[in-house]
């Protein structure tokens, strides 16, 4: 018998060819992409922002944040709304794949190699058969203070 603490359920998602996951708890809902607000002098992965349902949402796009290909917004492309702490972020992504409950046996540890994603973000991978699930701590990965965005939010 599995407890809780043995799964983790994880919201996964496609950059070009790789699939990546999130703790689910971070994630407060899915929208489809749409016209942002762009914010001046923000870095380039920083798309704009957003105002859902009277709250200011920084976007970034998680293709330029990693050096993908040149991102193309389409009928796939998503939003994810996240809660990180007391800020909500979207993070806009290719494709949401499935919510996965992964239990902690299926998790080995992130290889320390220079990969897109800076290896402090990256909490492991996720063996799921033939697939691989890079994890992903979203705290570390969209920080604010990392993307020099508080400044510009709070003018």
């Amino acid at each position: 018998m599995n407890s809780d603490s043995d799964k983790n359920e994880m919201l996964a998602f496609r950059l070009g060819s790789e699939e990546y996951g999130i703790h689910i708890m971070a994630v407060q809902e899915l929208r489809g992409y749409e016209h942002v607000t762009r914010i001046a002098n923000a870095p380039a992965c920083v798309k704009g922002m957003l105002n859902l349902r009277g709250v200011i949402v920084p976007i970034i796009d998680l293709r330029i944040k990693f050096g993908l290909a040149a991102p193309v917004y389409d009928a796939t492309t998503v939003v994810i709304v996240l809660n990180i702490g007391d800020t909500t972020v979207g993070m806009v992504v290719d494709s949401v794949t499935d919510v996965i409950d992964l239990p902690g046996e299926q998790i080995r540890p992130a290889p320390d190699m220079g990969m897109a994603v800076s290896g402090n973000c990256l909490t492991g991978i996720g063996l799921l058969g033939e697939r691989m699930l890079i994890l992903v701590d979203i705290e570390r990965l969209v920080s604010l203070a990392d993307l020099d965005l508080t400044e510009a939010l709070a003018a």
